[in-house]
């Protein structure tokens, strides 16, 4: 299966004779900040507010909106996600998890990556007032399970 029809035109994969099965994703990615935003952040002082919550929810909304971005996706109906945060204040990252289930005919591992991506813009757009050097890094997929493929791990 691949994404261009016999006349090299793109196409949506067709997935109707594929069973449904469980599938599981994990995804994750960090930030890079200076001292400024990692205290802001950690102390709650972020004008724009509360941004690990507001990056968290923006996370989720993004993994139920991927096929909307992401061209050849297809909508999924997610049954779990989470999205969570690592802060180490040594190092000045904040790393982002994602975490996506869904019991479907196609995996979702598109929808873990557009969910650490989208909660790290979200940090990036609610800091940016106080340093606008921060650098997205290490975005990945961590592991993924279920579908004709089996298991991944990172």
């Amino acid at each position: 299966m691949n994404h261009f029809d016999e006349k090299g035109n793109a196409v949506m994969v067709d997935v109707s004779d594929k069973a449904v099965t469980s599938r599981t994703a994990q995804a994750s990615g960090l930030i890079r900040v200076n001292r400024a935003v990692m205290d802001a952040v950690l102390a709650g002082t972020v004008k724009k507010g509360d941004v690990l919550n507001v990056a968290r929810v923006a996370g989720i909304m993004a993994v139920k909106r991927t096929w909307e971005l992401i061209p050849m996706c297809h909508p999924l109906p997610v049954t779990k996600c989470a999205v969570d945060f690592e802060t180490d204040p040594e190092h000045l990252t904040i790393r982002a998890v994602c975490t996506v289930k869904v019991d479907g005919k196609t995996g979702v591992e598109m929808e873990a990556l557009t969910g650490v991506s989208t909660a790290l813009l979200t940090i990036y757009d609610m800091c940016k007032a106080i340093d606008r050097r921060m650098e997205l890094d290490e975005i990945h997929l961590d592991a993924k399970s279920g579908g004709k493929s089996g298991d991944f791990i990172r």
